[in-house]
């Protein structure tokens, strides 16, 4: 069974190297989206919601109010959910759920997903 959790952070960030208005320090409320799956064990969850919130939150406190430059060398949305993927992968390792996505969107329409 699939569950996900959505929620928010806002962080600023340049584009090194890109020709346009992104090459500019700008800033984004990010939303992301994070599915994870597994059994649905004896206590009748996959995941307690509060559980994987707070392994999310604790992903996005690294990220939230800050310089995204000072943490992801290129900080395109590619790269920042390749970041928030991976720190989830190794938060929810020894786990019985699979991480199945991270889906982060810069600004309302624009989104990515790694799988």
């Amino acid at each position: 069974m699939k569950i996900g959790l959505c929620t928010e952070f806002d962080a600023a960030h340049h584009l090194p190297g890109y020709d346009g208005k992104c090459s500019r320090v700008h800033g984004h409320t990010y939303k992301t989206e994070v599915i994870i799956d597994g059994p649905v064990g004896e206590d009748g969850f996959v995941m307690d919601f509060y559980s994987l919130k707070k392994s999310v939150s604790s992903a996005l406190e690294d990220l939230d109010h800050r310089d995204l430059n000072e943490i992801v060398s290129n900080p395109t949305a590619e790269h920042i959910a390749g970041w928030i993927f991976q720190r989830l992968k190794t938060d929810l390792d020894g786990t019985p759920v699979n991480l199945v996505s991270v889906k982060l969107w810069e600004g309302k329409n624009k989104w990515v997903m790694i799988e």
